[in-house]
């Protein structure tokens, strides 16, 4: 049974005092409601119950150069997530979504991506790496409900295989246990920097 996000989040943070005190340090206060329910109007449908406890606890990160997540991806706040939205929907392309019908979605559960759902508006941003690439909340009433996904402008969404992807949840949990034990997450090892931030080796696996 996956734990609450927010006991992750207690593990994670008393993880980071002890070993990455400037990405604890970094960590953000609890998010307005106003700026969540302000969120929830732009993209017109309730976000996710676990975000809405996730950016209650965190909204998001002060500082631009740490990162939480594996992939050196770093949550985003609920004003941020209504920008990368923004930016993500102006590149979706309902004709063609429409035109593929159900053959999108059966293609995106076979071959694992998706050029069609790129910039889908219940797809909802949740991190950013530093080079554009953002995870992604799947809102959509369909099976991948409240799963996690990859998004790159070329590969378009990616739907990751690996179990910590199956929600945000489960991905926090086997953040929180990755650090605690520092076992790898699907190849990403954590590590901590000389100025005491979190960071992730990647070692592709064999």
């Amino acid at each position: 049974m996956t734990a609450p996000i927010s006991e992750s989040w207690t593990r994670i943070e008393n993880w980071l005092a002890g070993h990455a005190p400037t990405t604890r340090a970094a960590l953000a206060p609890p998010a307005d409601p106003a700026d969540i329910t302000e969120l929830e109007r732009l993209v017109g449908r309730p976000l996710l119950r676990p975000l809405v406890h996730s950016l209650l606890r965190h909204d998001g990160l002060l500082d631009q150069w740490s990162w939480l997540l594996p992939g050196s991806y770093r949550p985003l706040s609920a004003r941020e997530t209504a920008d990368e939205w923004r930016s993500l929907t102006m590149f979706y392309d309902k004709r063609a979504a429409d035109e593929e019908g159900d053959e999108a979605e059966y293609h995106f559960m076979k071959l694992g991506t998706s050029s069609v759902l790129y910039g889908h508006p219940q797809l909802i941003p949740i991190a950013r790496d530093i080079c554009g690439g953002r995870l992604v909340l799947d809102h959509r009433p369909e099976t991948d409900r409240g799963r996690v996904h990859e998004v790159e402008a070329v590969e378009g969404v990616m739907r990751g295989s690996h179990e910590m992807w199956t929600s945000l949840p489960v991905l926090m949990e086997r953040i929180a246990t990755s650090l605690e034990t520092g076992e790898p997450l699907d190849g990403y090892t954590p590590l901590v920097n000389e100025e005491h931030r979190l960071s992730w080796d990647f070692t592709p696996l064999r």
